[in-house]
C-alpha cells in the first residue's frame, strides 16, 4: 500500500512536488512544519492508529498546532477489524491541527486488491496535485 500511495504521490505529471518519507518513530515537529502536506499511513491495532502514529502524532502536535494550519493529508489504514476506531482517531488529531483531508480515506481488511493499490495510488497523487495549486 505504501509503495502505491508513494508511486502516486510522486508521478511525473505532477510537477514540483518533493516527496520525503519519514518512519513514524523518527518524525520531528521540523519534518512536519517542511511539509506542505502529509499521507499518514497505519495498521489498526485494536480499534485504534499504530502505537508509532500516535507517537509521531504526540511528537509534533503542540510544536506545529498554529504553523501547519490548512495543509492537506490524506490517510490509508489496513486492518481486520477496528479501522473505523483508526479513522476516527487520525482524523480527530489532524482536525485538531486544522489540516483537511484531501481525499478519501483507503481502508484494507485482506491483501490488497488490485482496485484497493489503485486506489492508494490516487490517494498519493491526489493530495501531491493538491500542493501544485
Amino acid at each position: 500500500m505504501l509503495e502505491a500511495v508513494l508511486a502516486g504521490a510522486t508521478d511525473p505529471e505532477i510537477e514540483g512536488v518533493e516527496v520525503v518519507r519519514r518512519a513514524a518513530l523518527t518524525l520531528s515537529p521540523v519534518d512536519v512544519l517542511e511539509a506542505d502536506g502529509y499521507l499518514l499511513g497505519s495498521p489498526a491495532n485494536l480499534g485504534y492508529m499504530s502505537g508509532a502514529l500516535k507517537h509521531a502524532f504526540d511528537t509534533v502536535y503542540y510544536p506545529c498546532l498554529d504553523s501547519t494550519t490548512g495543509r492537506p493529508y490524506g490517510l490509508f489504514v489496513h486492518g481486520n477489524q477496528g479501522t473505523e476506531g483508526a479513522q476516527r482517531s487520525v482524523h480527530s488529531i489532524a482536525g485538531g491541527l486544522g489540516w483537511v483531508k484531501a481525499a478519501e480515506d483507503v481502508v484494507v481488511s485482506a491483501k490488497p486488491t488490485r482496485a484497493e493499490l489503485e486506489a492508494c495510488w490516487e490517494l498519493g497523487a491526489t493530495v501531491a496535485a493538491q500542493l501544485t495549486t
